[in-house]
């Protein structure tokens, strides 16, 4: 632990009566900020204990933070610098304290995630069978039977997750009225966007990743790209974009309103911009929105279900966990 600007530190271990030592410090501090860095799991227990604590706390991206460690001169990386690094980042960032997750979404992602990782043993396994030895073709086959009764299991579980909460059910029976959305994707939006209806269109456009992102310098105008986001989300959704552009009514005009010379892909981005400038064809009545303060204009549920289906190839995600001020 490092504390700015008086520079105080020390060191304890990640155990109970160690986070219970910290939390007790930190009150007689009183912070205004404390800033911890995702470790892969490894901070749960503090950032739990702090929160319950309520203290104000920002869990951040490990990317962002090494970034700015790079821009400060640091590039060497051991505990008492990082924690220094994390010091002088809450100092000068200033990122929003932002409220835990609900247990119940806690759960969906943590559901979520365990099905990801089978689907990946599950993918590794069936390649390996293709070109398995006699000797163990018998073995690889038992273990892919196996994980996919595990992959049912999880779906069960995430069954009796959402329906157990009127809020999430809710919420999914929206996401699977959109053509082409179905219980993994609907899931997915669920547990890795839970702020869909509570953003502005260029806040969720961030948070998805499909914001356009300016290459400009000095008189060089660079083409618009779009990067970045939730890798989840839009990684669940890629490839089903086709279904449900195709029965809105307001997109075709904005695909033949693009340049013949234009990629596809373009032509699909530039329809989800249009959905979220024009939200009325979606029936914004029928559904919760987030308003847009500066334009009066609002995003629907339904819109953000076909922009998560519009999107550049994966390999261009990286994490984003802030949606405030992007785009």
């Amino acid at each position: 632990m490092a504390c700015r600007p008086d520079g105080v530190k020390w060191t304890a271990p990640n155990d109970a009566e160690g986070i219970a030592a910290t939390v007790a410090r930190l009150r007689t501090m009183v912070p205004s900020l404390i800033v911890a860095e995702a470790t892969g799991g490894y901070e749960r227990a503090l950032v739990g204990g702090l929160a319950a604590a309520g203290l104000p706390l920002v869990v951040a991206n490990p990317r962002q933070v090494r970034d700015f460690a790079k821009a400060t001169g640091q590039l060497a990386k051991t505990d008492r610098l990082d924690a220094d690094i994390l010091a002088f980042f809450a100092e000068r960032v200033r990122p929003t304290p932002r409220p835990l997750p609900e247990p119940v979404l806690q759960q969906l992602d943590a559901l979520m995630t365990r099905r990801r990782q089978l689907l990946d043993m599950l993918t590794a396994e069936r390649n390996r069978l293709e070109h398995a030895a006699p000797p163990i073709r018998r073995s690889v086959a038992d273990h892919i039977r196996w994980l996919e009764r595990r992959v049912a299991d999880v779906d069960r579980d995430l069954d009796h997750t959402i329906e157990s909460s009127p809020v999430w059910r809710a919420k999914e029976n929206l996401m699977r009225s959109v053509p082409g959305v179905g219980p993994v994707v609907s899931r997915t939006l669920v547990a890795d966007v839970p702020e869909l209806g509570r953003l502005n269109r260029k806040q969720i456009a961030a948070l998805v990743g499909v914001a356009p992102l300016a290459r400009d310098s000095g008189t060089l105008r660079g083409k618009r790209v779009v990067w970045g986001g939730r890798a989840p989300a839009p990684c669940s959704t890629w490839g089903r974009s086709s279904r449900p552009v195709a029965t809105s009514s307001s997109v075709p005009s904005t695909v033949a309103s693009s340049r013949p010379a234009s990629p596809q892909k373009l032509a699909l981005t530039a329809c989800m911009r249009k959905r979220a400038d024009d939200p009325q064809r979606d029936g914004a009545d029928q559904y919760p929105v987030a308003a847009n303060q500066s334009t009066g204009r609002c995003l629907t549920f339904k819109t953000v279900a076909i922009v998560q289906h519009i999107r550049f190839h994966p390999r261009h995600l990286i994490g984003v966990n802030d949606p405030a001020g992007l785009a």
